[in-house]
């Protein structure tokens, strides 16, 4: 789906990252990784080299814009352009405190933060998409929390809804060049935490409160989705892959429901 592609992952070191460079490159896409941990980074280009594959990784702090803009500029310089850019970058953050007792600076955390870094790739990558009448796709993450009114969410959730509408509004602006852009919403990941995600710690903080292991509180957390199950990373890189394709070229502006069924818009 993705061959001659030249895509950008930033997050390319966490658990949605590492599976979609993989998917990727599988799928014939040229795969560029941009993350912050050095240690993770190399990791998972390794894994892409052991299946066959090959992805290009650089250390590239998200939150510092100029870090950003000289990447995507020596990546459009070395493979020719940008076809499709992917905002996967995640930070650790507070849930499960009402509003009794979270703090602002934890309430305003996840929205700086990811917002600041979505920002900054967006700022510096979609000049490189559209080139030459090439199209292109700008990839985004939210979670359900975006709609559910869920105690203990208040500064995710705000975070949340607000990438949906980041994502929105860029692609109205990105549309006059042929690019598009969409937002992708799983629900808790079920293999996530074994892959390294940072929500490992965020699930195992919510089991305690309930008194169950991370295990019982992914089952439950299932048992309430239409599919009685919850998203794989599998399942987010392989509709990844097909919304960067131009198999999708007539989708943009809106959020792909990946919750297996948790709601309902």
């Amino acid at each position: 789906m993705l061959k001659d592609k030249v895509a950008v992952v930033y997050g390319g070191s966490g658990a949605i990252g590492a599976s979609l460079a993989r998917t990727f490159v599988r799928e014939g896409a040229r795969v560029f990784l941009a993350a912050r941990d050095r240690r993770r980074l190399e990791s998972v280009v390794g894994r892409v080299a052991a299946e066959g594959g090959l992805a290009t990784g650089a250390v590239v702090d998200v939150l510092d814009p100029d870090a950003v803009a000289r990447h995507a500029e020596i990546v459009a310089e070395t493979a020719g352009g940008i076809d499709i850019v992917v905002h996967a970058v995640s930070f650790m953050h507070v849930q499960g405190q009402t509003i009794d007792a979270l703090s602002l600076e934890d309430f305003l955390r996840p929205l700086d933060l990811f917002l600041r870094s979505l920002f900054n790739v967006a700022k510096a990558t979609t000049p490189h998409l559209g080139r030459d009448g090439r199209g292109g796709a700008f990839l985004t993450f939210s979670t359900p929390a975006a709609k559910m009114a869920v105690p203990g969410h208040l500064g995710y959730a705000a975070t949340c809804a607000a990438k949906e509408a980041f994502t929105r509004t860029l692609a109205a602006e990105l549309a006059p060049k042929g690019v598009r852009a969409i937002c992708l919403r799983p629900h808790a990941i079920a293999d996530a935490p074994q892959a390294g995600s940072y929500t490992g710690e965020l699930f195992a903080a919510k089991a305690r409160d309930a008194g169950l292991s991370v295990e019982h509180w992914l089952k439950g957390a299932a048992g309430t989705t239409m599919l009685g199950r919850l998203p794989t990373l599998a399942d987010v890189a392989e509709m990844a892959a097909f919304l960067a394709s131009d198999r999708a070229a007539a989708t943009t502006g809106v959020v792909a429901d990946l919750s297996c069924g948790a709601l309902v818009d």
